[in-house]
């Protein structure tokens, strides 16, 4: 029993240092005098509650994925945005059959804290394992693909211009 106090305590004092970090979180506990490891804790508390029961739990868990992230290594989280779009494309496709998946938004939530959350790095994994050899396999298609749709708009764009000069020197 001691053991697992100690440890409680070790990792309360590790929130609290890292927490420190946010000003507001530093006045509203001199405000309302409960620690604010604890409010974290209540508040991530309720968020896997509202995940775990389904209520707003596509919201929650999209809003995790995407406020979370940090700017402090710019390749890791390039990876991570890659993954993360990757991943919401195939969601959007699949969209039907994973809403009748049970605590689906909970495993989602997960998966997204397990590829943003630097001891994990899931998005490297992710992305080296899988997805790069993905993307540079139809690398050329892709840029084919986007090379014609430049194209087809420049060609909208200069009819469009064309047609507003034409129209503007008809009507003086």
């Amino acid at each position: 029993m001691d053991g697992i106090q100690a440890k409680l305590k070790y990792y309360n004092a590790l929130a609290d240092k890292e927490l420190s970090k946010y000003e507001q979180l530093d006045k509203l506990e001199k405000y309302t005098n409960v620690p604010k490891t604890y409010m974290a804790a209540g508040a991530a508390g309720v968020v896997f509650l509202l995940i775990f029961f389904n209520f707003w739990g596509q919201l929650l868990s999209n809003l995790i994925g995407w406020v979370y992230p940090d700017k402090a290594d710019d390749t890791q989280w390039l990876t991570y945005w890659t993954v993360f779009g990757f991943v919401n494309i195939i969601e959007f496709f699949s969209d039907t059959i994973l809403y009748w998946m049970p605590f689906y938004y909970l495993f989602k939530t997960v998966f997204f804290l397990w590829l943003f959350l630097p001891p994990f790095k899931g998005a490297q994994v992710i992305y080296s394992k899988f997805l790069r050899q993905v993307l540079l396999t139809y690398q050329n298609d892709v840029d084919k693909n986007l090379n014609k749709l430049h194209n087809k708009v420049n060609d909208a764009a200069r009819d469009l211009m064309k047609e507003a000069i034409d129209a503007g020197t008809k009507v003086e």
